[in-house]
């Protein structure tokens, strides 16, 4: 392969040779490196859309609600699309080591969305309402956020300026993180408010469960004592 040559560029070339030039029936085969990137690209896929599916549930269970979580996974495409812009404006291509990359940038980036949401929800069990609990939530959590964005950013840079036998693997990943984590906080502090407001008004917390329960419990007692009363 020439040095500015992607390896899925050239099987894409190849392959529109084979279809232009061969008959139906010849069988194409593949090995070495193009085996290794066919395999790796089918498998890459799955454990991407399994751990995007692995999070949303586990932060369903926490949050009680499939609202609040679809809010906070909503900060993983703006995460995915800065790590692709950091790759594109390096000259670097999506290989096997960026899409690890990408894979890590499912949990980093949620992290900003969940310190907005847990909080604004605290507020609203306190009984605030919904507009300003999120105002609150965005200012106060700014800080949280913009200290976690730049210490997982400052991470990355040992990958970035690595050297030796395999550092332009480590520069892959180190630039995925790097552009996806910085993308994540920039846009999180705007997106998952709007999209709480649009989305989760009309959704509870956490709380409103634990008050309906207690309140369930307190009531059951009574009417036992009640009808005790009146045999």
């Amino acid at each position: 392969l020439a040095d500015a040559l992607a390896l899925g560029d050239a099987l894409a070339y190849l392959e529109d040779l084979v279809a232009e030039h061969l008959p139906e029936q010849a069988i194409v085969d593949y090995k070495g490196q193009s085996q290794d990137f066919r395999s790796s690209g089918g498998g890459i896929l799955f454990v991407f859309l399994l751990g995007i599916a692995v999070v949303y549930l586990v932060l369903a269970a926490q949050f009680e609600s499939w609202v609040h979580p679809f809010v906070i996974m909503l900060t993983v495409p703006l995460a995915m699309a800065g790590a692709l812009l950091g790759l594109w404006l390096t000259g670097q291509t999506l290989n096997i080591y960026s899409e690890i990359g990408l894979i890590m940038l499912v949990g980093l980036a949620a992290k900003n969305g969940i310190l907005i949401v847990e909080f604004a929800n605290q507020l609203r069990d306190q009984g605030r309402a919904i507009r300003e609990a999120l105002l609150e939530a965005a200012d106060v959590r700014l800080r949280p956020i913009v200290m976690t964005g730049i210490t997982t950013a400052a991470g990355s840079v040992p990958l970035l300026v690595s050297f030796g036998a395999g550092s332009e693997t480590r520069v892959v990943i180190g630039t995925v993180i790097l552009s996806g984590v910085l993308a994540a906080t920039l846009f999180t502090l705007f997106v998952v408010p709007v999209a709480y407001d649009l989305l989760a008004k009309r959704t509870g917390s956490p709380g409103d469960t634990k008050r309906r329960l207690e309140r369930e419990s307190q009531r059951s007692p009574t009417s036992g004592q009640q009808a005790s009363a009146a045999e």
